[in-house]
């Protein structure tokens, strides 16, 4: 085994070996600015992420912690950053709440062993290499479920910016119409330490580029926060003192009716949080100009789970409020996501009781910032100005994110992109191919002004032969045969047909047949290995005519003009080979010359 080959080997287990080598000061300095902020503002993220899932607020800063660790150690992005998520919580809840009361140790032990069972299914999924699945995310997806993600975002803090009192669970549009309709409750002082964050933020970021400007942003409105809350005694509501302490160790239950109870469940959460972590890691490495290793991302978040679930940490996947904020904050490298795990143990002993004092409008204000971020302005015009169908996608994807559940959303998205991808390649291009008369060796050219043979006709199929692109090909063909039946030969160039299957054999076995039945044939050239080892294979060659195959269109060309009925050649005056104006002359004996180029 080659060294190359062995260096690969441990970088799929350890992939953190390929990025540790090229920390300098410069990305160190970058990721420890942005660990800092992600372990600040994930404080009350956390606390009201754990609220909503039914559990401890305390386990929610859990599930930011050692999960955030390990999926930055096991996976590939350089900027996902694992974690609790609003997603994930309602998955939780809806699914935990009627086997257990929310908040007791039954629903806690229940929530930890479905992180458990999520995790292991997420790494079985990864080694044995399902991540090909990312594929089929197009990057319209991807781009108008990221920017749906965004408004989501700002939406659901409008109620800490504004100091309105929402409704608990309220969908998108619900939280509009229910802002418009109590303007009259926006809470000014309130309002006015969202305004100072976002400004301060906003300036920092065009005017001062080289600080942590979301940090900055904050302190601001802790400042803003300060005159109010104590001169007037108007009250500004903070994120409160939270728990101080290292998450505890916890275990799974490894009862088969507890498992044979959860199964369903953890199927359905492992399928939506690995869609989530990779359409997030897609959405930032689109900015980044990163790859994705799907197959690494799964096993990460597979190991995030699985430790997480002896560290009291619930179901943890990638989360788009942190995500976003690395990126943002101007991380370099995935050790960023790691020092903001262990930043936040350090955190949440050390600073904890000072939470007290933050702001949630501060809070909101700095999630305004990363929503806007979060859309792509720049891709969404140009979608909306290349491509009608993909920019349906990305409209389909957008507004189900807002209107729908984020797993369906992603799911439409995904979906619509498949069906139209196999729109796509069922209607395979079929061009016809006629010589120019303007080149020298008369290569193929496609101009529906140049005359074609009347007894032959030559095509160029570009795409692949399967059951879903037979029927557009049979009808084509068909179509020819019935506005020009006197040509009764057919060249197909295979160049451009990649793979067949069994409907693509047998429907050019039934082509050569019928063909062979008018008085004429079939013949294929520059067909590719793969495609020729599968009609081999099927036995169709047998059909078509093994001496019907040609690598030269040289040889094609001097085989179908020996076929040909020269009564009617001596009596047409397209002549469009080279042959044609001879033939009044003399018989060739060699059929075409070696003077017809090669390019098909």
């Amino acid at each position: 085994m080659s060294l190359e080959v062995r260096c690969q080997r441990w970088l799929h287990v350890f992939p953190f070996l390929a990025w540790l080598p090229g920390i300098n000061r410069h990305t160190l300095t970058a990721d420890l600015m942005a660990g800092i902020t992600g372990a600040i503002v994930v404080l009350p993220q956390g606390v009201a992420f754990a609220t909503i899932a039914g559990m401890p607020p305390e386990y929610g800063l859990y599930a930011g912690m050692i999960p955030a660790i390990i999926a930055a150690l096991f996976g590939s992005s350089w900027h996902l950053v694992s974690g609790p998520t609003t997603a994930a919580s309602v998955v939780l809840f809806s699914s935990l709440s009627t086997l257990a009361e929310p908040g007791t140790m039954p629903y806690v032990h229940l929530a930890l062993t479905l992180t458990f069972m999520v995790g292991l299914l997420e790494l079985v999924m990864g080694v044995f290499r399902l991540g090909t699945i990312v594929t089929f995310i197009s990057h319209a997806v991807v781009i108008g479920f990221t920017a749906g993600a965004g408004v989501l975002i700002a939406a659901n803090q409008v109620k800490n910016f504004f100091g309105v009192d929402l409704p608990r669970g309220a969908h998108f549009h619900e939280m509009i119409l229910y802002l418009v309709r109590h303007l009259d409750q926006i809470h000014g002082p309130t309002t006015m330490v969202g305004v100072t964050t976002l400004a301060v933020g906003i300036l920092t970021r065009r005017f001062w580029p080289r600080l942590p400007y979301m940090i900055v942003a904050i302190l601001a409105g802790g400042v803003m926060a300060f005159g109010p809350d104590r001169l007037a005694a108007v009250n500004i509501p903070t994120v409160g003192a939270l728990p101080a302490g290292l998450p505890p160790m916890s275990a799974p239950v490894f009862t088969l009716e507890t498992w044979r109870t959860l199964a369903p469940t953890a199927l359905a959460m492992t399928l939506f949080a690995l869609t989530e972590a990779l359409s997030i890691s897609r959405a930032l490495a689109a900015r980044s100009g990163q790859v994705i290793d799907g197959n690494q991302e799964f096993i990460g978040q597979g190991l995030s789970n699985l430790v997480g679930a002896f560290f009291s940490g619930y179901a943890a996947t990638g989360s788009f409020n942190r995500s976003g904020l690395n990126y943002e904050a101007g991380a370099r490298t995935p050790l960023a996501a790691l020092l903001s795990g262990l930043l936040l143990m350090l955190v949440v002993v050390l600073v904890a009781p000072y939470a007290a004092f933050m702001p949630n409008a501060a809070m909101a204000g700095v999630l305004f910032l990363v929503a806007w971020r979060l859309i792509d302005r720049p891709h969404i015009r140009q979608i909306l100005r290349a491509s009608r169908s993909e920019a349906v996608v990305l409209g389909v994807t957008f507004f189900a994110t807002l209107f729908l559940d984020l797993e369906l959303a992603i799911l439409a998205g995904v979906i619509l992109s498949v069906l139209l991808y196999l729109s796509r390649t069922s209607r395979p291009r079929i061009v016809v191919r006629v010589p120019d008369p303007a080149s020298p060796t008369r290569k193929f050219t496609t101009s529906p002004t140049l005359p074609e043979c009347p007894q032959l006709r030559i095509i160029r199929v570009d795409g692949s032969l399967f059951f879903g692109a037979v029927g557009a090909f049979q009808e084509t063909l068909r179509s020819f045969a019935r506005f020009t039946p006197e040509r009764r030969h057919l060249m197909i160039i295979m160049s451009g047909v990649n793979f067949i299957d069994v409907a693509g054999g047998e429907a050019l076995a039934q082509v050569a047949r019928d063909y062979r039945n008018r008085g004429g044939g079939l013949y294929l050239l520059h067909v590719k290995d793969g495609v020729r080892e599968q009609l081999e294979k099927g036995g169709w060659i047998e059909d078509i005519g093994a001496d019907n195959f040609f690598v030269s269109k040289t040889a094609a060309l001097r085989t179908i003009y020996r076929r040909l009925d020269h009564n009617r050649c001596q009596r047409c005056d397209q002549k469009v080979f080279i042959e044609c104006a001879r033939l009044g002359r003399q018989e060739p004996e060699n059929g075409f010359p070696e003077s017809h180029g090669e390019a098909a």
